[in-house]
């Protein structure tokens, strides 16, 4: 992020922060960036920061949920700009306008701090603007990412600023990205103040994980289990077999299956296959890889297999799957142009 010498409130002018809006893009994430900037400004009693919300064509943006977002300029309009957050969500993969991406590197070229929430990232590295930089973004993205930019350094990280970069994880990740950035330019007392102002208990720094402990997500406490599916959510390209995944929670093959049965209501291979198959369906959603490459991703060596199992997980066949789940967007989007 910029440093304090670099910062326009120096000569008393407020610091400005441009959100460019990509269909589908999340409204906790935008508002949850935008709201601890206007309390600052509230606690303040002074304007330390100024935003304005951008889009492709000027016209009115359609959020992940189905809420229209009226910007405030095209990016057309937008020629220089102190700093910009590209906000994606869903869908990332149809946004990546080539007018958007070279809007990016003109900024870029400008010297302007260019950042992500949520899968804005994706956005940012294929304007190829994330070279040499470390970057987060939320943790079910981070797969098919680095199938798409396997050399760019990724974390697991709530949000990262790196250099003229800063990216974050999404939803409330946005609030504590922005008040670890107040706390940087205008000082701890006022980001504790705009964090108990909207009821957030504590500051997280960029270190906290994403994503709930592992034995909360299961509601269990066995060692032993907990150390095997970590194992499996890890090894979902390549499955580790049974024999190995037993070694790893030092129990015999009959133990195993006897923990996932009490625990987990299911066999491993079952448990195992369920992980691979909804990885599959995150890639079919969030990337272009052909169905084939999804296959090999998601651990299946056999694409007849791969489409016979995941027809009978999820009832649909891959393709017609994809279809429908890049679908729903375009739906939600003519339904609210007919009632309006």
């Amino acid at each position: 992020m910029v440093t304090t010498s670099e910062r326009s409130d120096l000569n008393g002018e407020a610091e400005r922060i441009g959100f460019f809006l990509a269909p589908e893009f999340s409204m906790i994430a935008l508002f949850s960036a935008v709201e601890p900037l206007r309390v600052a400004n509230r606690l303040s009693g002074r304007q330390l920061y100024d935003w304005r919300l951008f889009s492709v064509d000027g016209g009115p943006v359609i959020a992940s949920n189905g809420m229209s977002l009226v910007v405030d300029a095209s990016i057309s309009e937008v020629e220089r700009f102190p700093a910009v957050a590209v906000c994606a969500s869903y869908g990332v993969e149809r946004h990546a306008d080539r007018r958007v991406l070279a809007w990016l590197r003109r900024l870029d070229r400008q010297g302007s701090e260019l950042g992500a929430i949520e899968t804005g990232t994706y956005i940012l590295a294929r304007a190829g603007l994330l070279s040499g930089h470390r970057v987060t973004l939320h943790w079910e993205n981070v797969p098919s990412f680095l199938e798409e930019f396997p050399d760019i350094e990724v974390t697991g990280e709530l949000f990262e600023a790196h250099g003229k970069r800063f990216t974050c994880s999404g939803g409330t990740g946005a609030l504590d990205l922005i008040l670890n950035r107040i706390s940087e330019h205008h000082g701890h007392k006022l980001a504790v103040a705009v964090s108990e102002s909207l009821l957030h208990d504590r500051i997280r720094s960029r270190d906290d994980h994403q994503r709930m402990a592992l034995e909360l997500r299961l509601r269990v406490r066995n060692p032993a289990l907990l150390r095997i599916v970590k194992a499996m959510e890890i090894n979902l390209e390549e499955p580790l077999p049974l024999d190995d995944l037993a070694k790893i929670g030092t129990v015999s093959r009959r133990q195993l299956e006897r923990l996932f049965r009490n625990l987990l209501g299911d066999t491993p291979s079952s448990y195992y296959l369920k992980l691979r198959l909804r990885h599959a369906r995150h890639l079919l959603e969030h990337t272009s890889l052909s169905i084939l490459d999804v296959s090999l991703a998601s651990g299946f060596v056999s694409s007849p297999y791969f489409s016979r199992a995941y027809r009978a997980y999820f009832g649909l066949s891959p393709r017609e799957d994809r279809r429908r789940l890049q679908g729903v967007f375009s739906q939600t989007g003519r339904i609210h142009q007919v009632l309006n």
